[in-house]
């Protein structure tokens, strides 16, 4: 069926072909069940169809698994007559073993391109989500994305938002006045949250040239969709840098792509494995973020598979967004999990054959519970399913393999050297050095004045007259004598002899009178 893909056989011998109708694809979906299931293998027939359909795909390859894509199958392989007697039990006539257009991409650049993107980009948002901030410290976040966007900063990497941070402490006053409280308190803790996810290796997320979405929504030139793999063993070493990286691609999609109603087929099929870490103590905000990409980034025809364990991982207003589904065995230990699984068989249109709940519990590794959307996008009955068999390889690639591949790819050298443009930091670090500058040429100048000001008061102190050596001594000697002469007559005054001189002079002026 050329606008279905087949997902496996249904029915009572298995011989029911189970169809995804390509025109609902971009409703969403679901792929859920307890380890060991088979879910990774689900992800990679799906993705397999949806490459055969034209259809670009980026998924996440959480253990390592999923470079087999790029690898074709082997007659050799030790499940390859249980593959093909599966194939032959569900009526896959034309099973063949294929490999796939890949593209690896990695996030620490070492097991595929390195994939980037801005600070500025990613936005106050999802930064202050990544660090895992308070909503004061978010607060001081979004003040220093303001400011960046008033002076015409541009916020490329984490030293841009680093030295941002810093100015904005220097400036605190100022801007407390403006736009509410800053407090050296939360600048302080919102770098230390920096320090940790640059030891994490998140610095390298961050920069320039970041990811074209053009490059990932690409066909290879059979007209096969490129499988876009994203190496995330290492990266689930930081869960939060995971999760917020798919979320930022996510809304990078919702705000780039243009609106095309309900296509034909998807342009994109985007698979979140490991979906619980995207909603695990995420904010009531960041979950109606994600409630709202879904519910619109569907119009722009791009499809979002969430894989994870349980159904109640994801939030009940996103779940029931998700139209397509399979439904692995999940396994009820505990009376939680008889809840959990419970309400998991509610969400199916029953089938009077079987019991949903007994289904979901019993169907064996490679087995599933499906239900795909039919016409008018009415959810169909659900059906025991025998899922197909993969046509890549099952299992990774070896290193030499996948470094080929990477090296032979159709951007190969687009993204490896990175690129530091003038930016924030650069803008900041000219403005301190035009500052100390001007601070040491007025320290200097103030050091001129003070020298020239002692030097003139020295010169009024210096009467600048010169006199001969002979005419000083004559003066000296003169002034001298003339000086002792004065003070032998005060002596005399002063004594019994100069009253009586005194008195006889004034007695002779009054008698006169």
């Amino acid at each position: 069926m050329e606008h279905h893909i087949f997902v496996g056989g249904g029915g009572p011998e298995y011989t029911d072909k189970q169809w995804l109708n390509l025109k609902y694809a971009n409703r969403h979906g679901l792929i859920a069940g307890a380890t060991g299931t088979g879910k990774t293998v689900t992800l990679q027939i799906l993705a397999e169809n949806f490459s055969n359909a034209g259809v670009p795909v980026f998924l996440t390859d959480v253990k390592g698994d999923l470079s087999g894509l790029a690898g074709i199958g082997s007659e050799t392989f030790k499940l390859h007559e249980a593959f093909t007697s599966r194939a032959e039990k569900i009526g896959f006539e034309d099973y063949a073993y294929s490999r796939f257009p890949v593209t690896f991409w990695d996030l620490f650049g070492e097991q595929g391109h390195p994939v980037r993107t801005t600070v500025a980009e990613m936005g106050p948002l999802l930064v202050s989500r990544l660090l895992e901030l308070s909503e004061p410290q978010e607060g001081v976040v979004n003040i220093a994305f303001r400011v960046a966007d008033e002076q015409g900063m541009a916020l490329l990497d984490l030293k841009d938002l680093q030295a941002l941070l810093v100015w904005v402490g220097e400036h605190r006053e100022e801007l407390t006045l403006r736009y509410g409280n800053v407090s050296t308190g939360s600048i302080g803790a919102i770098q230390r949250r920096l320090l940790v996810l640059e030891n994490q290796g998140g610095a390298q997320l961050f920069g320039e040239p970041a990811l074209a979405l053009s490059d990932i929504i690409s066909t290879a030139s059979d007209g096969r969709g490129r499988i876009n793999i994203l190496a995330s063993d290492k990266l689930m070493g930081a869960p939060r840098l995971y999760a917020t990286f798919l979320l930022w691609l996510l809304s990078e999609l919702f705000e780039e792509l243009p609106e095309i109603g309900d296509p034909d087929k998807p342009k994109l099929v985007f698979f979140f494995d490991e979906a619980h870490l995207l909603f695990d103590g995420a904010p009531k905000p960041l979950v109606d973020k994600v409630e709202q990409v879904a519910r619109l980034i569907r119009s722009k025809g791009v499809g979002i598979y969430f894989v994870t364990q349980r159904p109640s991982d994801v939030p009940e207003d996103i779940l029931g967004q998700l139209g397509n589904r399979i439904q692995h065995a999940l396994r009820a230990f505990t009376a939680r999990d008889r809840r959990q699984l419970k309400e998991a068989a509610e969400t199916y249109r029953d089938n009077p054959r079987f019991d949903t709940g007994e289904a979901i519990r019993e169907v064996g590794v490679g087995e599933a519970v499906t239900s795909m959307l039919q016409k008018k996008g009415i959810p169909g009955v659900v059906e025991r399913t025998l899922i197909r068999p993969p046509s890549s390889q099952l299992g990774p690639l070896s290193k030499s393999e996948r470094a080929q591949l990477i090296a032979d790819s159709h951007i190969a050298g687009k993204y490896e050297n990175k690129i530091d443009r003038q930016s924030a930091y650069e803008i900041l670090m000219g403005r301190a050095d035009q500052a100390a500058k001007a601070a040491a040429e007025a320290e200097a100048k103030e050091e001129e004045m003070e020298i020239a000001e002692r030097e003139y008061k020295s010169a009024r102190r210096y009467n600048g007259t010169r006199v001969s050596r002979s005419t000083s001594r004559g003066r000296a000697k003169s002034d001298s004598f003339g000086s002792a002469m004065a003070q032998v007559v005060i002596k005399e005054l002063k004594g019994t002899t100069g009253r009586r001189i005194v008195r006889g002079i004034l007695g002779g002026l009054f008698k006169a009178r």
